[in-house]
């Protein structure tokens, strides 16, 4: 059966795979790399895993994992490839571009330097973890896309999180299991990553609750990524209401309920926690404020169901939360109190793959690792993190003046989508390694590049405008 499925698999992503790069190559669409990542990123993790219980071949493993990366490099080269004039090529660098750079280049400056523990090959793998997404910004930053390309784009974020639910609702209804008990994840891991199966349902701990409960991931890699990841479907589903006619506006509430769906499969406190940051943020943004009224309303209905209605192993769950007496809770605070530990002891950083849950980050050297924001500081010293919190505080501004200022729908959608996503992640990044969720991560960051893009032509517009010589 393995066996079978794998097949399957590998005939769907090779042919869209291959298709992709005949598009890019002999058609110069090198912008349609974005549709491959949309639709194989979420699946990425599941597909591993199935290909090796299948196989059992790290060779083969590895073909899959490359895919990803080769599609991006593909692309980018492809765009340099069919510039006629590349040494003449416009460079109108923004606030967000400069800053994208400057932490690249400070990554690639330790990645050189003789600093830390790990292996110049670990080093190199975990640069190769933050450059590719910076190749995604680029890539998106030099997008322009029609509308019926953009509405494909969308479409594919709408299935991922109507399928995601679909299969949440089989693995709680129908198989009460997990689907990584089938598909060979604790297997790949083990042999792979070299992680032990551990926690009740022989996966890892992330896979449950305090209370033994089930947390289930659907097809992503594990609930965190399921919960960060649902985020950009809920977002994108609410700029679709917003801005579409009424009567064409439905499937866009089903595409929300779906994504709130699998928030609650997930159990995920930061991801419940960033939903309402969200609708605050959206209410700043649209100047919505009875919204914010209703995210209290929200929140008065979910207090009044713990206390007189939720089971008690739920309701210790969330009261050990809120008083940092849970093991994930507890677990959190003692690796921020490391990471920050380590950052004042060595204010310019210990250097890369010595911090994060990143693959080539090994366990003797990982000094904290549950927040993305001191993962930066602990490898690349304060500097190091203020550049990521600059980089994230300038995309979303420059992405929400787009949405405010362009006349295109579609590229306004785009950027909606991207500032509130990113705006969303803030509170995960607190408590997990969100970069390494690929899916969220990296379509975030080329929608941030293509709302940069637009914000560049916006400026140039206006600056022609007020001078017309």
């Amino acid at each position: 059966m393995a066996l079978i499925i794998f097949l399957i698999l590998a005939v769907i992503v090779g042919m869209g795979f291959l298709w992709i790069l005949k598009e890019m190559i002999f058609k110069g669409k090198w912008a349609w790399f974005v549709f491959f990542l949309a639709a194989y990123l979420p699946f990425y993790i599941t597909s591993l895993s199935i290909t090796f219980l299948a196989t059992r071949s790290p060779e083969v493993v590895a073909l899959f994992q490359a895919l990803k990366e080769v599609v991006v490099l593909v692309a980018l080269l492809v765009f340099i490839f069919y510039q006629k004039n590349i040494f003449q090529y416009p460079f109108r660098l923004q606030s967000t571009d400069w800053l994208m750079l400057a932490l690249l280049s400070l990554a690639f400056l330790y990645l050189l330097l003789p600093l830390g523990e790990a292996s110049f090959i670990n080093k190199a793998l975990y640069y190769k973890s933050m450059l590719i997404p910076g190749f995604v910004y680029f890539l998106g930053r030099n997008t322009r896309f029609a509308d019926f390309e953009i509405g494909w784009l969308f479409r594919i974020i709408f299935v991922v999180a109507i399928g995601a639910f679909a299969l949440n609702c089989i693995e709680h209804f129908v198989l009460d299991a997990h689907l990584q008990q089938f598909s060979g994840y604790a297997l790949y891991n083990q042999a792979i990553n070299d992680i032990e199966p551990t926690g009740n349902f022989g996966l890892t701990w992330t896979f449950e609750t305090q209370a033994v409960t089930k947390r289930l991931a659907s097809f992503f890699s594990d609930p965190l990524e399921l919960a960060s990841s649902v985020l950009m479907g809920f977002t994108a589903a609410l700029i679709w209401f917003l801005t579409s006619k009424k009567e064409y506006s439905w499937p866009y509430l089903l595409v929300m309920l779906c994504s709130l769906g699998s928030l609650v499969f997930s159990s995920s406190r930061a991801a419940f926690g960033a939903f309402f940051i969200m609708l605050f943020f959206v209410a700043l943004v649209f100047k919505l404020y009875k919204l914010i009224g209703l995210g209290f309303l929200a929140l008065f209905v979910f207090v009044a169901y713990i206390l007189f209605f939720a089971s008690e192993d739920f309701y210790y769950f969330v009261l050990d939360t809120l008083t940092f007496e849970s093991d994930s809770s507890v677990g959190h605070v003692v690796e921020w109190l490391l990471a920050l530990d380590s950052m004042f002891a060595s204010p310019l950083g210990i250097g890369l793959a010595m911090s994060g849950n990143f693959g080539s980050v090994t366990d003797e050297l990982r000094v904290g690792g549950e927040n993305q924001f001191l993962i930066y500081g602990v490898q690349l010293g304060w500097l190091g993190m203020m550049l990521f919190i600059f980089l994230l505080a300038s995309g979303v501004k420059n992405s929400i003046n787009v949405f405010r200022n362009t006349d295109n729908l579609g590229i306004a959608r785009i950027a909606f989508t991207g500032a509130v996503v990113k705006v969303g992640l803030l509170l995960p990044l607190f408590t997990a390694n969100v970069e390494i969720y690929t899916y969220v991560s990296w379509i975030s960051w080329w929608m941030i590049g293509t709302s940069v893009n637009e914000y560049s032509h916006l400026k140039k517009s206006k600056t022609a405008l007020h001078d017309p010589s």
